[in-house]
């Protein structure tokens, strides 16, 4: 028995209590199973500027060739009569990263799946191949086998340039309507969402560029018609826009893609330290993990983590941001207040398994 539920996935997501994001986000692409718990939190903000060039029009007219609806398909085995299956689809969003034919899409647009396909804007629709996955950063690179001239691979920026009210344009398959343009701002900097396995994402990108159901995988793009992020969640109580949306920044689409591409994994940094707020800002160390960089270097549980290499960190949430930005084998300077003592110590960062 064939259930077609193509109704544009979406994970519903639950703020932190008294955190300033409020209850309910929801993440955007077309899904056919249960929502996935996903929880935001706002960081201190980037100042950082991007310079504006062109007009919305001409993002969109530039842009939309470079961007794909991603139809997923899937089986269950929970159908209404015992004993069959039924078919499951969930339809997103994605885009071409290159011109080997790579397209990034959120990697809950594609979970379960056992059929992959991409429409480009020409209406022609191909099978594409899943490279790999990543669920801890909620990315995932697709392969399709076309000619050059179907390929329109769409320009990275930086998203360490973004500032908040810099214009941006997302561009999705929303409810299906291929090719849909809106238009907004960046609203915040640096807030902290989370992967579908519950791993925090750090300096997700907050706009009030309206994102909807089916809007997952596609390019958040600023003024100079780069991609600056990949829209995946909002923040609703009714499931639809309320204007607080997030993109994953596109310098964690770049490290992940390309890791993907070359190795089909990615490997994740690792300080080992359990952390939590403290009065008068800082990172509180409730725990380290035996064997990690932190526990060789002589961290301590009860040390308070106030900056990493002269950077200050004035909460958990700016630490998480300061070491997803590293790789494994980089070596940091954490320094801790202990006791009435300041004490600097060179931890070598480990790998996170995914």
């Amino acid at each position: 028995m064939y259930v077609n539920r193509k109704v544009g996935s979406a994970l519903v997501v639950a703020a932190l209590a008294g955190g300033g994001v409020g209850a309910g986000a929801v993440a955007v692409s077309q899904h056919s199973d249960h929502p996935t718990a996903i929880v935001a939190t706002p960081v201190t903000p980037a100042s950082n500027a991007a310079s504006a060039t062109l007009s919305v029009a001409q993002i969109a007219k530039q842009s939309i060739p470079g961007v794909v609806e991603v139809d997923a398909t899937g089986v269950s085995t929970q159908s209404p009569v015992p004993g069959s299956s039924s078919s499951t689809s969930a339809e997103g969003t994605g885009w071409v990263y290159d011109s080997s034919g790579h397209i990034v899409t959120n990697e809950h647009v594609i979970d379960g799946a056992s059929s992959v396909s991409v429409k480009f804007s020409d209406g022609s629709t191909v099978k594409a191949t899943v490279v790999a996955k990543d669920i801890s950063s909620d990315l995932a690179v697709l392969k399709v086998d076309v000619g050059s001239s179907k390929l329109h691979p769409l320009a990275l920026g930086d998203s360490r340039t973004l500032a908040e009210e810099n214009g941006v344009v997302a561009i999705g398959n929303t409810y299906g309507l291929d090719g849909s343009v809106t238009t907004g701002i960046v609203s915040a900097l640096n807030r902290e969402i989370s992967a579908p396995d519950g791993t925090p994402i750090e300096g997700a990108v907050q706009t009030d560029a309206a994102i909807n159901h089916g809007n997952s995988g596609g390019p958040l793009l600023n003024l100079a018609g780069k991609v600056v992020g990949v829209t995946s969640q909002i923040q609703s109580d009714s499931g639809a826009n309320d204007g607080v949306g997030f993109a994953i920044s596109s310098n964690m689409v770049k490290s992940v893609a390309d890791q993907l591409i070359s190795t089909g994994k990615v490997a994740h940094p690792l300080l080992g330290v359990q952390v939590g707020t403290v009065v008068g800002g800082g990172a509180s160390v409730s725990s380290v993990q035996s064997g990690s960089g932190a526990d060789k270097a002589g961290i301590k549980a009860g040390d308070v983590i106030t900056a990493v290499d002269g950077k200050a960190i004035a909460s958990p949430e700016v630490l998480r941001t300061v070491i997803a930005a590293h790789k494994p084998g980089d070596q940091l300077q954490v320094t801790v207040k202990r006791g009435g003592e300041t004490k600097t110590f060179t931890v070598t960062v480990g790998t996170r398994s995914s």
